[in-house]
């Protein structure tokens, strides 16, 4: 009887330590946005850009849950894939990535910049999980199935799309990914209130009231604004728009070649642009 009571206990001892190693190894991925923000796989350059970006935060008020399905727009080369997706594929969600429309021959950079990263979250499927990619351009279709979305992000990238015409067409592709009651969120260089908004929004800002009447007339609903990316250091008037601040840092216009000797310093004192960040919903 001892010997078999001997056996039973190390047999629990076997069980119980399989069930720590298990639960270790689950606990292991990011399971938290905080745990995904701090990953040892995202870039010091990447990391260093928290302090302006906000990420936990500005996810956490957009609503940013595990197990969710999201959409994110014109990733880039991936600064919040790589937060969103390590997440998402710990918690059992989805992510779509839909990347920029590379149709157009002559823009080279841009489809290397889409196919690195694509590259990159295709073959690192243990931290980055499954992911989707569709795309997003004036002759792209779905980004998502519809209705499927818990949350669809657009992340600085408004400005490029009302220089490309296909502001309206973001939203309405949004509203048709979310589900009833889903969210938007949006991050976006705010312009000086009260001016003209310049419809091509050439230095990259754009005013709020500008974009909340987008939104609306795409057919969502306000339901909260934040000032979590705000920088009242940002004066708004550059002589290479919002990209003469961090991180682009451009010293002579976009296509020419940089200026020797040009003063980056006023530029870096103030840090990434003044951002609204803002959350919509689509109605139920």
């Amino acid at each position: 009887m001892a010997s078999v009571g001997a056996l039973g206990l190390s047999g629990c001892g076997k069980t119980s330590s399989a069930k720590r190693e298990a639960e270790a190894a689950r606990k292991a991925g990011p399971d938290t946005i905080e745990a995904a923000v701090a990953g040892d796989w995202r870039s010091p350059a990447d990391r260093a850009r928290d302090v302006y970006r906000h990420p936990v935060e500005s996810l956490k008020f957009w609503g940013l849950r595990p197990g969710q399905t999201v959409v994110e727009f014109w990733p880039g080369a991936g600064w919040y894939a790589d937060i969103l997706a390590p997440f998402l594929a710990d918690t059992h969600g989805k992510l779509y990535e839909a990347v920029l429309e590379t149709s157009d021959p002559s823009d080279p950079a841009a489809a290397e910049i889409v196919a690195g990263f694509e590259r990159k979250l295709s073959q690192n499927k243990k931290i980055y999980g499954d992911v989707t990619f569709t795309t997003f351009g004036p002759t792209s279709g779905a980004v998502a199935p519809a209705g499927s979305a818990d949350l669809v992000l657009f992340l600085r990238n408004l400005h490029n799309w009302m220089a490309g015409g296909i502001a309206e067409k973001a939203f309405k592709d949004a509203l048709a990914a979310l589900k009833p009651g889903g969210v938007l969120g949006i991050e976006e260089h705010r312009g000086e209130p009260g001016r003209v908004q310049d419809v091509l929004a050439e230095d990259g800002y754009v005013q709020q009231a500008y974009v909340i009447q987008m939104a609306k007339e795409a057919g969502f609903v306000l339901a909260e604004t934040s000032e979590i990316n705000a920088n009242p250091k940002d004066t708004k008037t550059y002589p290479f728009g919002v990209w003469t601040l961090p991180p682009t840092r451009l010293s002579a216009p976009r296509g020419e070649p940089a200026e020797p000797g040009f003063d980056h310093a006023k530029y870096d004192a103030i840090g990434e642009s003044d951002r609204m960040t803002l959350k919509f919903v689509k109605p139920r």
